[in-house]
């Protein structure tokens, strides 16, 4: 037989529904999501701890009061903060590293 007497026969039917996952890749996604959960709930606490330092602290971590009640208040229960109080306090660095008065 030589090669272009092959046919592959692809079936490229149109597809109604998405195939179903077996258990296993089901139980492997809710493990996941449940492991992100975990993740953002621990850095949700540790946000909420952050608001109990002085100003002295939060200032040496690039923070003010005000950023760390801002975000917990825009952010749900189980969204995870800690993303945006980091962006903060690195905007915040990068300013005083060039000189610039931070807001």
């Amino acid at each position: 037989m030589r090669t272009n007497d092959r046919i592959l026969d692809f079936d490229l039917g149109l597809v109604t529904e998405p195939p179903s996952r077996t258990l296993a890749a089901r139980l492997a996604r809710l493990n996941v999501w449940l492991g992100s959960l975990r993740v953002a709930l621990r850095n949700r606490l540790a946000a909420n701890s952050l608001a109990d330092l002085d100003e002295r602290l939060l200032n040496d971590l690039g923070l003010s009061r005000g950023d760390v009640q801002d975000v917990l208040r825009r952010h749900g229960l189980t969204d995870d903060p800690s993303l945006q109080l980091t962006r903060l306090a690195r905007r915040r660095a990068e300013r005083s590293l060039r000189g610039q008065k931070s807001d």
